[in-house]
């Protein structure tokens, strides 16, 4: 089980989100839970998902429906007194199977748009999480930039005083300004890498203007990654898997409706004809049953078989798709985890002490100015690094997430 950044309750991480009322963006902070919330009352491709699944009670509906009767009337002659009147009343009765071969075709249809409506559950589960992820990340890399800003203010105040005092070059005074004026474009890049995180992730609900005014989560979490023998379990599970499954369910389906209609159906009539001639009343009774001679439906029938193969080979693409997807992200993750845990640990810490020494230096006169540039430039580099690396890893794991589905609450 994975333990996500953020404390999601076990039943939106879980299962289907209960579609209620739409909730409003709030205008404050919003969490990830929040979030997911709104996109699922919001994201117009999980409702055009939902319709599609209730379309197909429709369908489920129609198949179950037996087939009309007839009523005909047929006039013979012209002339009151010689002509004859028939009201018959045709009823076709479908033999074989068909209708019940029918029905489940279409509870079959029904199966497939619930598996694509789990699918992109899943999916929009997984693009709100990474959507807000990159918010969190985009507020990290702001206070980022606003802290190299400061720094670099810092060095040009203590150059200042350096030139001032004849301790330093006018030219070290202006390299710390020229950092100064680069770190400032570095912060309008952050705000501009924002201001689109965020409106991504409010599109997600159908919202062009973001309301909400922070997102709050803990980015420094890192994501468990996932023993080898869950992940197999589960594969068979996922969605993508389940869709191809029910596509061929549907497409067997269907061939044993094609199947089916090598049986003939029959018509049965009854009715009665008055006769002005001879001034009486008959019965008819009637029954019509086709002859297979030049049609046995044997197109439709390998049509239906050909595809229910092609189904049957989808399905097992899906599965080595999803196993090597799988793979994929949980090698990012591992990938992610490690390089978070050095930069953490070693990396990190070893750039703060070596800025902190250089800064310090350079105030007393004992490094030049390069040193100080190049100290904060490694500094901030490594920052950068260990916020691509906790995305990543964050990513990595809303992928694997999407491509198994949700799993079972504990």
């Amino acid at each position: 089980m994975y333990r996500f950044i953020f404390l999601l309750s076990a039943g939106l991480l879980a299962g289907n989100f209960a579609h209620a009322q739409a909730p409003q963006e709030p205008a404050g902070p919003l969490t990830l839970p929040a979030a997911l919330l709104l996109a699922e009352g919001g994201n117009a491709t999980l409702s055009a998902a939902r319709h599609e699944l209730a379309a197909q009670g429709g369908a489920l509906q129609q198949a179950r429906a037996l087939p009309n009767p007839e009523l005909q009337t047929v006039r013979e002659d012209t002339r009151r007194a010689t002509r004859s009147t028939t009201v018959q009343l045709n009823q076709l009765i479908e033999l074989g199977g068909k209708r019940g071969a029918r029905a489940a075709v279409a509870q079959r249809g029904a199966d497939l748009a619930q598996a694509g409506l789990s699918m992109q559950q899943a999916d929009t589960r997984a693009a709100v999480t990474s959507a807000f992820v990159d918010v969190l990340a985009a507020q990290e890399g702001l206070r980022l930039a606003d802290s190299a800003q400061a720094l670099a203010a810092r060095a040009s105040d203590i150059t200042a005083r350096r030139v001032t005092a004849g301790k330093a070059s006018p030219v070290e005074e202006t390299r710390a300004r020229v950092a100064e004026a680069s770190v400032r474009l570095e912060l309008n890049l952050a705000r501009s890498t924002l201001a689109s995180a965020r409106k991504r992730l409010a599109a997600l609900w159908g919202n062009a203007t973001p309301r909400f005014s922070v997102a709050e989560g803990r980015l420094e979490t890192l994501p468990e990654l996932p023993p080898a023998s869950e992940l197999a379990a589960r594969l068979e599970q996922a969605p993508a898997v389940r869709q191809a499954q029910s596509a061929l369910a549907q497409r067997q389906a269907m061939l044993d409706v094609e199947q089916r209609r090598a049986t003939p159906d029959v018509t049965v009539s009854i009715g009665m004809k008055r006769s002005e001639e001879l001034g009486r009343n008959q019965a008819i009774i009637g029954l019509a049953l086709p002859l297979p001679l030049f049609d046995r439906n044997a197109g439709n029938k390998l049509d239906a078989l050909r595809r229910s193969d092609k189904a049957s080979d989808e399905l097992a693409a899906a599965r080595i798709a999803v196993q090597t997807d799988v793979a994929a992200a949980t090698e990012r993750l591992a990938t992610a985890r490690l390089d978070v845990e050095s930069l953490r640990q070693d990396i990190l810490p070893g750039a703060q002490s070596a800025y902190d020494a250089a800064s310090k230096g350079f105030e007393f006169g004992k490094f030049a100015f390069l040193d100080v540039l190049d100290a904060q430039r490694t500094l901030l580099q490594a920052k950068n690094q260990y916020l691509r690396a906790l995305t990543e890893a964050q990513h990595a794991a809303a992928d694997i997430e999407r491509l198994l589905g949700t799993p079972a609450p504990l």
